[in-house]
């Protein structure tokens, strides 16, 4: 059983009778090919709790291990992506005294934290972020850890710890600038003032801006191109824009040529082709 699926049945198991079940702080879905995980705290602005971080994690893991799965979407409920980390969990979190079984695996299992936020581990296959409103602190810094992003033309982004006397951990002192360019990256740390979202699209920093309220049909539209392509290929090369990413050229091309000589190899390399010769659609089977 995947942890995700453990935990959801922790949160079930806490209510009885005629009691509400809480829904989880964080929903993953599977439908066909593509996971969507959608923040689902939207009374908190989908604040990061202990919950979250766990439950995003999960879904990474899942992303990866399912061999059935191509891309994953990350949005979020309600009108706000998502403000960040829940301050209040940072104390409870310091204290060290967890008060539910969350913080408890947080603070037993410390790589899961900066996992859930894409900076210390990262899926092998493509994520796609939806942002509707407010994608602030947090919110800003998880979408530098996925692939492609889309978001509503009224949301605004911001790394703006700097303005609670707070540093942005989830990576943004690093990755902005190699995104965006240094001065555009740190002016947005050191002043933690919003970015539009159509200036975050003229700086490369987000791939659509769309009416507000149809962030997640763009995301979905895109996923389902990914999910039509060879998987081998796409993991590969999403292998090699990471990982080439600092490297000199003649480094890199030892890199493009490793995972690129190994969906060259494969029989999907083979299907493709011959789909296209036949005048059909391929069927990829990730070998």
């Amino acid at each position: 059983m995947l942890r995700s699926e453990t935990f959801y049945r922790l949160s079930i198991s806490r209510s009885s009778g005629d009691c509400p079940v809480a829904e989880p702080a964080v929903i993953v879905e599977k439908d066909a090919n593509v996971l969507t995980v959608t923040l689902n705290r939207p009374e908190k602005r989908n604040a990061i709790n202990c919950e979250s971080m766990c439950r995003l994690y999960d879904a990474w893991q899942q992303l990866d291990q399912d061999d059935e799965l191509r891309a994953a979407i990350l949005t979020g409920k309600g009108s706000t992506f998502c403000a960040g980390m829940d301050l209040s969990e940072i104390a409870k979190m310091g204290a060290g005294k967890p008060d539910n079984e969350w913080i408890e695996r947080a603070l037993k299992e410390p790589g899961l934290i900066y996992g859930a936020w894409l900076k210390t581990y990262r899926p092998g296959k493509p994520v796609i972020l939806a942002v509707e409103g407010f994608a602030r602190a947090g919110g800003t810094e998880i979408l530098q850890g996925t692939d492609i992003r889309v978001a509503g033309e009224s949301a605004v982004f911001g790394v703006t710890e700097v303005q609670r006397g707070l540093f942005p951990m989830a990576g943004s002192t690093v990755r902005l600038r190699r995104q965006i360019g240094y001065a555009v990256a740190a002016e947005m740390l050191i002043c933690g003032e919003d970015l539009p979202a159509r200036r975050a699209y003229e700086l490369g920093l987000i791939n659509h801006v769309v009416p507000d309220g149809q962030a997640l049909a763009k995301a979905v539209e895109i996923a389902a191109r990914i999910a039509k392509n060879g998987p081998l290929a796409v993991k590969a090369i999403v292998a090699t824009l990471r990982e080439t990413e600092t490297l000199p050229e003649s480094e890199a091309f030892a890199i493009e040529q490793k995972y690129g000589m190994a969906v060259m190899a494969s029989e999907d390399a083979k299907e493709g082709p011959r789909a296209f010769l036949e005048k059909r659609e391929p069927v990829f089977r990730g070998r």
